[in-house]
């Protein structure tokens, strides 16, 4: 099958990183949270840092709480995991665990984990999909600069 060459005959480079963080730890855009926080009336955000909740009042778990192992029964859900790694996966995969005790559970990700395999498995089947327009802007919660995602954002509701 011929090949487009979109290089001009060169060897193509080796794709550098689009996107590299020291951190894995980013915040929700406040104005983003508040909008949903409206719709969904939340009563946990498990990937939360307790120094910056998005809500004073709102139930917040961090890493030292063995994030992973925590019940989220009755609760209205947001989470904005960690995208590095496996941690999206690990969440998705908890999110399973958890769509029938939680009344509602809001997950943000990035739009390029929408073609993950467990995205099919753990997700897709069960959610309502909700594309944001835009790139959204996350704030650092250590010693880095607001940046903006290189890939959009959508979110996944499961009732």
């Amino acid at each position: 099958m011929p090949q487009l060459d979109l290089n001009g005959g060169k060897a193509n480079p080796i794709p550098k990183p689009v996107y590299t963080s020291k951190s894995d730890e980013w915040g929700t855009p406040q104005d983003l949270f508040d909008k949903l926080d409206r719709e969904f009336h939340f009563t946990l955000d498990p990937c939360a840092n307790k120094r910056r909740p998005l809500r004073r009042d709102l139930l917040c778990y961090d890493i030292q709480d063995n994030v992973l192992e925590q019940d989220w029964s009755d609760h209205r859900v947001f989470i904005n995991p960690p995208y590095s790694g496996k941690n999206i996966e690990w969440w998705c995969e908890k999110i399973y665990q958890e769509k029938d005790h939680a009344e509602v559970i809001v997950l943000l990700i990035p739009l390029n984990k929408g073609s993950t395999e467990y995205f099919h498995e753990y997700i897709y089947p069960f959610a309502e999909i909700r594309m944001i327009r835009g790139r959204l802007k996350f704030y650092p919660l250590v010693s880095q600069r607001v940046r903006g995602t290189p890939n959009g954002s959508m979110l996944c509701i499961i009732r």
